[in-house]
């Protein structure tokens, strides 16, 4: 019997590569970012037509929505430090064309609320499926409207992967607080070992696929896009790794759902985003703001990640 013939396999991290591959295929492969990324591009060139421009015109953002950025506290604060918190964020200076958002414990929502300016809207970290009854330990769309909310964070990675929710109970909550009224950040992601076998855009296209079949509309989703393995690990995926797939996140909302979804949807990442990168990070055309862990417990620091957007403006 001949003995099987072994072939190795190099990992891009977004998609598998094999050696024995002919030439034709692997410039397929090596050039999909590159096409994906020329098929959407809305931002034109300072020559071309001022009717073809963003909006905002003087910032460099394949989308067509305003910067957003975001700040999960997690289960982190006390009532004496999320005051502190909170006045240093009063008292910070913020650039104007920025969505800011901040989602504290349950517990000290009502606190913030009361206390935050109105500049920062209020996020809750997660809802209810349906509405609120003898769900223990959950909090429902209603009771977050009902405090003052905004938006809630629905999908993230520690909810898919501590907690254990599916990709299809997500898309069913993210329906029922759009609904009933909430923004959604909706978070995807990959582990490490998916990036490592070559399935990051496996992975994240099937997470998005569940929003998709339950969503009534994208009107008001922000996508998160949060590489499992850069969440508090304090490795933060390149500029480069995290445009890669905002590009492809990008296209399969314009394939999938509609062009017009694909340019107005906000793409904004998360992983280990900190002051000192968030400038680089925002230089990318697909990265439309943050969704910040440890550093949004810093005042100082989360406004420095929020005015990084002037990293993006242009000549117009």
């Amino acid at each position: 019997m001949a003995a099987a013939t072994s072939t190795s396999l190099t990992f891009s991290g977004l998609c598998r590569i094999s050696p024995k591959l002919d030439s034709a295929a692997v410039s397929s492969h090596q050039s999909f970012v590159h096409r994906v990324n020329s098929s959407i591009r809305l931002v034109s060139s300072p020559s071309s037509s001022s009717s073809h421009r963003s909006p905002r015109g003087v910032v460099a953002m394949a989308g067509s929505g305003k910067f957003f950025v975001g700040g999960n506290w997690k289960c982190n604060g006390t009532k004496d430090s999320i005051a502190k918190l909170v006045s240093d964020l009063n008292s910070a200076t913020l650039e104007a064309d920025v969505d800011v958002v901040v989602s504290p414990p349950f517990v000290y929502i009502d606190q913030v609320k009361s206390s935050l300016t109105d500049r920062i809207e209020v996020s809750g970290q997660n809802s209810w499926v349906g509405k609120g009854g003898a769900f223990t330990g959950e909090i429902s769309v209603e009771q977050l409207k009902d405090l003052g909310c905004k938006w809630v964070i629905l999908g993230h990675s520690e909810r898919r992967h501590v907690i254990g929710e599916k990709d299809e109970f997500i898309g069913k909550k993210a329906a029922y607080a759009l609904n009933e009224g909430l923004g959604v950040i909706a978070c995807i992601g990959e582990k490490l070992e998916e990036r490592e076998a070559g399935k990051t855009f496996d992975v994240c296209f099937e997470q998005l696929k569940a929003f998709a079949d339950a969503v009534p509309s994208w009107d008001n989703i922000v996508v998160a896009y949060e590489p499992v393995w850069a969440i508090g690990t304090g490795k933060v995926a390149s500029p480069q790794q995290a445009q890669e797939v905002h590009v492809a996140v990008r296209g399969w909302l314009k394939k999938n759902v509609s062009e017009e979804v694909a340019s107005k949807t906000r793409i904004i990442y998360g992983g280990s985003v900190n002051g000192g990168n968030s400038a680089e990070l925002a230089k990318e055309e697909d990265i439309d703001g943050f969704l910040v862990g440890g550093a949004s417990l810093k005042g100082p620091e989360f406004a420095t990640i929020v005015n990084s957007v002037t990293s993006k403006k242009v000549a117009a």
